[in-house]
């Protein structure tokens, strides 16, 4: 029976498990906008925040007896004003789907992916929706990319 429980922490340390120390991470969310919007006129961009921002100031806590308690917060006190744009094209041109514009996008968001990696971000996940053009009479829409990265916390 010791044997095996000293085979097992021998496993265990041959992976690198450690059970005491967990690492922390900072994020950061890069978002990409792409237009969906005929004759080129949509507005597309990459936005990275500048400023760190406390959650907590924007959270309000209700309890089990369903008491509220409101957080006082503005909605414009949480606008942050300092932030990177980065122009991108959109994905149509005046005869439709212009793939040379998507193409210059990729190399774009490639560019700035890169440049994370190098600041030491880790790309943990990526999450994307459309809205899209609803018929006849819309003419609008947005393709919307977030790449969430990650990298251990400085303690």
């Amino acid at each position: 029976m010791r044997k095996k429980v000293l085979f097992f922490v021998f496993l265990l340390s041959m992976f690198g498990f450690d059970v005491a120390s967990q690492t922390v991470y900072e994020y950061k969310i890069i978002t990409t906008v792409e237009s969906i919007v005929p004759m080129g006129v949509g507005r597309s961009r990459i936005v990275e925040f500048n400023v760190p921002m406390d959650y907590k100031k924007a959270t309000s806590t209700r309890d089990e007896a369903n008491k509220f308690k409101q957080n006082k917060t503005k909605r414009k006190e949480l606008k942050i004003s300092s932030f990177n744009e980065t122009k991108l094209l959109n994905f149509y041109s005046m005869v439709g789907i212009n793939f040379q514009n998507i193409a210059s996008n990729d190399a774009l968001i490639s560019s700035k992916l890169t440049q994370m990696s190098k600041d030491g971000w880790e790309l943990f996940t990526v999450t994307s929706g459309v809205e899209s053009d609803a018929g006849k009479n819309d003419g609008k829409g947005i393709f919307i990319t977030r790449y969430i990265f990650r990298r251990p916390l400085q303690q």
